[in-house]
């Protein structure tokens, strides 16, 4: 993508708590042999080094070691088995926080994105992190990646617009996260109300 270029490793390095809500209009972008797909975030929760539902408080493992790895690196997990999930690395090396990426604007490459996940009709493709990952074909073979390379096959592309996305979109909103069981009352999910690609209101 030629107009939008990644945000620095620089960004990812406050606490995914500081991270999250600032994430919110900038591009998730997926380039693939057919061209690039994606569009803005626009819902994301934040999991901390301290965070009972953080993956990285047992210690590092095969499934998790991407999190103690240096801010700004794609970390992409599977859950229940079936669907995965796409987070951003932050914080410092060897301190585990990420910020899971729930839900995005279709706006580059929709067809392809709606081919990729044909049962999304409507909003339905991208409004969630499990779906937005089956539309954007983002598998455990991407885990790891670094999301601030532009020749990477998943990016973070920074958005030139992202104050008037966020106005448009407006206000942002937080919520204890959701789909958890551990400190599920955290206010650590972040979105901006006016979309209608929200997962939940």
């Amino acid at each position: 993508m030629e107009k939008f270029s990644p945000l620095p490793r620089s960004f990812y390095q406050p606490s995914a708590k500081t991270v999250a809500p600032q994430l919110l209009g900038h591009w998730l972008i997926r380039h693939t042999p057919d061209g690039p797909c994606g569009g803005p975030i626009v819902e994301v929760e934040a999991y901390l080094q301290d965070d009972p539902a953080c993956h990285g408080v047992p210690g590092p493992t095969v499934r998790n070691r991407v999190m103690f790895g240096s801010p700004g690196h794609g970390y992409v997990y599977l859950i229940y088995g079936l669907h995965h999930c796409v987070n951003t690395v932050c914080h410092s090396e060897g301190v585990a926080e990420a910020v899971l990426i729930r839900a995005l604007e279709p706006a580059l490459g929709e067809d392809r994105m709606r081919a990729q996940r044909p049962a999304g009709q409507g909003v339905k493709v991208s409004n969630g992190p499990a779906k937005l990952c089956e539309a954007m074909a983002i598998t455990r073979r991407l885990d790891g990646v670094d999301l601030c390379n532009p020749q990477s096959e998943l990016v973070l592309a920074e958005n030139p617009g992202v104050k008037k996305f966020r106005r448009a979109r407006g206000p942002i909103v937080t919520t204890p996260r959701i789909g958890i069981t551990k400190a599920a009352a955290w206010p650590l999910r972040f979105y901006l109300e006016g979309s209608d690609f929200v997962s939940r209101r």
